[in-house]
């Protein structure tokens, strides 16, 4: 009974909203999976990162144009309407998962010292065929920043340990409004570390938000801490939804027991930032930049795909695979107030 009640709140919130798109667009994306999904409006396209390919499709999942062989980790996605260009996470890194896509490609694989960390910025329009190169629709935005921690060492109860944070570098991005901000303009570019699980070191609890002016995508602005728990790869999804003003945060589920372990965090938008010691990060001296969730749940999906439509109603990525590769089923869910899920799936 709740969730045809939710589903009717969500179908009258929606008002008189004529925007019909498919419940549905399935998009077999090969031999890695599904990353991030974009809608494009105008163009009735969407986006989609299959981690070393960048593909463009019709709504009925038809694939009409495309960049591959990246070699290196092209994750979580948004679009910019108003430039039209989209921004994905890209990593070049020798761990697991460098050397799994390398591997798959029959690519070199990544000196450790030489790991890299972007902002791809994607000329949309530029993705007018198949297999275009990567240089003529991507530049790439160095994220010094996340290089910096990814390559540091640190002292933690005595302990030497690679990766400040537990920084393993970049995935989830979004564009939003500054923190505490009544402006609804999409005026910033959020980007997500990601966080390596380990559960016998505790100054990894934090996932992190490097915050830009779109206007300059060489220096991040405001470095964010969440303390939410850690989680495994950190923040896979970030996504801004000026329906509800929340960001979410779609994670690999954590594995610290004293955590809830959720899967999914919202952060208020409308929150003001502030200024704090860090919990369990004994060598981070000086006080930070914070912000709080304001709601987690075990909720299934996102983690491969999280795309606000504005009007109540996502798409969100629900990814398996085939005999023929990988998949992406792009479901169209509706927003909701039921405490236990965020999201209400339209059609089963």
């Amino acid at each position: 009974m709740r969730r045809l009640v939710t589903i009717l709140c969500a179908v009258l919130a929606l008002g008189s909203c004529t925007c019909r798109y498919p419940d549905v667009i399935h998009v077999n994306g090969g031999k890695f999976h599904v990353q991030g999904i974009a809608l494009d409006k105008d163009e009735e396209s969407m986006y989609f990162s299959f981690t070393s390919a960048f593909y463009k499709t019709d709504l009925k999942g038809n694939i009409t144009g495309s960049v591959t062989g990246i070699n290196g980790h092209l994750g979580a996605l948004t679009f910019n309407p108003e430039t039209r260009k989209a921004y994905a996470s890209l990593e070049m890194k020798d761990d697991e998962i460098g050397r799994n896509i390398a591997d798959g490609l029959g690519a070199a694989r990544h000196e450790d010292s030489m790991s890299r960390f972007y902002i791809a910025e994607i000329a949309v329009d530029s993705v007018d065929g198949f297999d275009v190169p990567f240089e003529k629709a991507m530049t790439l935005h160095p994220v010094t920043e996340a290089a910096r921690d990814y390559l540091a060492e640190v002292e933690v109860d005595g302990s030497a340990l690679k990766h400040r944070y537990g920084c393993s570098g970049v995935d989830g991005i979004t564009l939003g409004p500054e923190f505490g901000s009544a402006s609804e303009e999409a005026s910033h570019l959020y980007l997500a570390y990601g966080i390596y699980s380990d559960t016998l070191r505790r100054d990894n609890d934090y996932n992190i938000l490097l915050c830009y002016s779109l206007e300059d995508l060489s220096t991040p602005q405001h470095k964010y801490f969440i303390y939410t728990g850690n989680t495994r790869y950190g923040v896979q999804n970030l996504a801004y939804d000026p329906y509800t003003e929340r960001m979410y945060m779609a994670v690999y589920k954590g594995k610290k027991s004293q955590f809830e372990n959720y899967r999914l965090f919202a952060v208020d938008m409308r929150q003001n930032p502030y200024i704090g010691r860090l919990k369990g990060v004994p060598y981070q001296e000086d006080e930070v930049e914070q912000v709080d969730v304001c709601g987690g749940w075990h909720f299934k999906w996102g983690s491969t795909g999280l795309c606000p439509l504005g009007d109540g109603r996502y798409y969100i990525s629900e990814n398996s695979k085939t005999d023929e590769g990988h998949v992406c089923d792009a479901v169209m869910y509706m927003s909701s107030d039921d405490p236990e899920s965020p999201f209400v799936r339209i059609s089963e």
